[in-house]
């Protein structure tokens, strides 16, 4: 197996990432412009500087929205929101988890070539160039020819994961007789992939796996609210359909799921690691047993006990537990239900992987708070862990009340 080492680069990655989602929320506002490193051996490992806060978010005036829907935007979704009499252009990106089988760096030198029968998973959008064109800044907008031409742009903080640049190719397809090669024409910030890992055209995207659409980006002729647009999109959906609309500023990650980290992110705090669909056991992933024995670990945590999750979480889940215990709300958690458990979301292979696969997230009360119901967890609860650094998915827009997981360090002291 060959891999750079690329150990150097992980002080400089999350203030990459942050300084990156910093200019997202400027571009956002400018005129013109969705529900897991170096790797000596066994898995690349995290920053040593994973303790970093994230960006905050100030609003701007209004230019780029986002919308997307929980399971996807549904077919037609761009045409008519195109032509609602308040939207001046809107563009629908697809995204999904795709395999990639092996890299190679600009000279032709191998960089990832994961053990078989494993690859990695990389998050790879697909876009109508054209379409996507205007939402780009100016000086950024000849990178869709090359997209038309069937290349490919890294987000910024993959390029950095990957130790791969321009020039540099991307091979799908393990098992193919003719594995799709991906030639990479440029590194643009991640805000302007969606904190996506790769973006490609839509010809290209279906070669390599991509399926769903999963958000729109839309620019509105006026200045509507959040509210105003969301009533105007519902015009062009089915009856019921829940629209998550977020208005420039109020969220670091244009992007479907927008309130947790996206995959890039998170692979640069608990590591990358190679995997595949586990045989026989659909819906679930079969990961590589070493990066499992660096990155995963059984450890007690008060209130909870014996738990097994990454290593990085350990010491905060520790601490916010320990907090629910000293407040005598050690009697609102009724069952553990759990924290690594290598999958897809909701088990459904076509989905995204789910953050329990980096071992990063943790249910509790599960029988009483089941997905896509109302939940009812102590609030106080809920309180505490979320002080801690965590994101409750009773907040979700479809809820996940048993549900929390990493989203920022604990506060400091």
């Amino acid at each position: 197996m060959s891999r750079l080492p690329r150990a150097r680069l992980a002080a400089g990655l999350v203030v990459g990432f942050l300084l990156g989602a910093v200019v997202t929320l400027a571009l956002q506002g400018s005129a013109g412009n969705d529900p897991h490193f170096g790797r000596p051996g066994a898995g690349r490992t995290p920053s040593a500087t994973s303790g970093s806060t994230l960006p905050k978010t100030t609003p701007e005036p209004p230019a780029t929205f986002l919308a997307w829907i929980p399971g996807g935007m549904p077919a037609g979704f761009e045409q008519g929101a195109s032509h609602l009499p308040g939207i001046d252009r809107a563009v629908v990106v697809g995204s999904d988890n795709t395999w990639l089988t092996r890299s190679f760096s600009a000279q032709g030198t191998l960089v990832d070539d994961p053990p078989k029968p494993y690859m990695i998973p990389l998050e790879s959008a697909e876009v109508t160039p054209r379409e996507y064109a205007p939402f780009l800044p100016p000086a950024d907008r000849s990178v869709t020819a090359d997209l038309a031409a069937g290349r490919g742009v890294l987000g910024e903080s993959s390029a950095k994961i990957r130790g791969l640049g321009v020039g540099s190719v991307l091979e799908f397809g393990y098992g193919r007789a003719k594995p799709v090669r991906i030639r990479i024409a440029a590194v643009l910030p991640d805000e302007l992939v969606g904190a996506n890992e790769l973006l490609v055209s839509r010809e290209v995207g279906r070669k390599i796996g991509i399926g769903h659409d999963r958000y729109a980006l839309l620019q509105p002729s006026g200045h509507p609210t959040d509210a105003q647009l969301t009533r105007e999109l519902h015009s062009v959906v089915s009856p019921g359909t829940l629209i998550q609309v977020r208005a420039p500023g109020e969220t670091p990650y244009f992007r479907q799921g927008d309130a947790v980290l996206p995959p890039v992110r998170i692979k640069q705090i608990f590591g990358e690691f190679d995997a595949r669909p586990a045989p026989g056991n659909l819906g679930y992933l079969q990961i590589d047993p070493a990066w499992v024995h660096q990155h995963i670990v059984t450890a007690h945590v008060p209130v909870l006990g014996a738990v097994q999750c990454n290593s990085v979480l350990i010491p905060q889940l520790r601490a916010a537990m320990a907090a629910v215990k000293r407040r005598g709300l050690a009697g609102a958690v009724h069952e553990f239900d759990g924290c690594y458990s290598p999958r897809f979301i909701l088990r459904n292979p076509e989905a995204n992987i789910s953050h329990h696969s980096w071992g990063m997230a943790f249910d509790i009360n599960a029988s009483e708070n089941p997905y896509g119901v109302t939940p009812h967890q102590n609030p106080r609860l809920v309180r505490t862990i979320e002080h801690y650094g965590f994101i409750w998915g009773g907040t979700f827009i479809v809820p996940d009340g048993n549900h929390f997981e990493y989203k920022s360090p604990p506060p400091a002291g």
